[in-house]
């Protein structure tokens, strides 16, 4: 048996778990502690053979990241995150390359829809500038300031 506890504790202080259980025991155990995607840490499920690694929760926020290094030990990763199937960008890896935090995480999911379709141009845009963005565009911006 388990301490159900721990999942409480590891989702306070983990950005990435894995949980070597099955998915159902996951599910049921993460499912009261769930509040946003962008908060949740990533939740990763292994089988107990070793035989699948499987992003439950957070596949663009660190959960793909973390099958693929389980695999380098055995484990086949299942990534379903639709960019990552069609092998396309997102937007959180998109911002994770460019080093930078998304300031309106609401349109990713309009403008990851988008880049399934085709490419979805960047553009960098240096101030002093006022810019003004509906709902599908997505506003990266630097982590760390550029020195001119």
């Amino acid at each position: 048996m388990y301490d159900k506890s721990v999942f409480k504790r590891a989702f306070e202080d983990y950005s990435a778990i894995v949980a070597v259980f099955a998915i159902g025991i996951v599910v049921r155990e993460i499912a009261p502690l769930i509040v946003d995607k962008w908060k949740d840490p990533a939740v990763v499920v292994v089988d107990s053979k070793m035989n699948f690694a499987i992003p439950l929760l957070g596949g663009h926020h660190g959960g793909n990241e973390v099958v693929r290094k389980i695999a380098e030990i055995g484990p086949i990763p299942v990534v379903t995150t639709a960019t990552e199937v069609h092998n396309r960008n997102s937007v959180e890896g998109i911002a994770k390359k460019l080093d930078c935090d998304i300031v309106n995480k609401p349109s990713t999911v309009k403008v990851n829809c988008a880049l399934l379709d085709g490419d979805v141009e960047v553009l960098e845009i240096k101030g002093p500038k006022i810019v003004i963005v509906g709902d599908d565009v997505s506003v990266l911006k630097r982590e760390k300031a550029e020195k001119q």
